[in-house]
C-alpha cells in the first residue's frame, strides 16, 4: 500500500508541475482582444465582444492538471 502511495505522490507532483507549467505560459499570451501595431509601436483594444477569447487550451489543460495533481497527493495523504 505504501508503493502505491508513493507512486500517487510522484504522479501527483508531475501533473502538478506540468499544469503549473502550462499556466505560466497561459499568463504571458496576448489576448484574442489586443493587437500591437508594429508601424506605430502600440496596442489596440477591440471592445468587439463577440471575438473575445480569454483563455486559451493549454490553461485549461493546466488548471486541469493542477487540479488533478492535487486531488491525487490528498488520496495518497489517506493511502500512505
Amino acid at each position: 500500500m505504501v508503493v502505491v502511495a508513493n507512486a500517487l505522490r510522484l504522479l501527483g507532483s508531475a501533473l502538478g508541475t506540468i499544469g503549473g507549467a502550462l499556466v505560466f505560459v497561459e499568463f504571458f499570451q496576448m489576448p484574442s482582444y489586443v493587437e500591437y501595431n508594429e508601424e506605430f509601436q502600440d496596442y489596440r483594444i477591440d471592445s468587439s465582444r463577440t471575438d473575445v477569447r480569454e483563455h486559451t487550451w493549454i490553461g485549461r489543460i493546466g488548471g486541469f492538471c493542477l487540479s488533478l495533481g492535487f486531488a491525487l497527493l490528498f488520496l495518497a495523504t489517506f493511502l500512505g
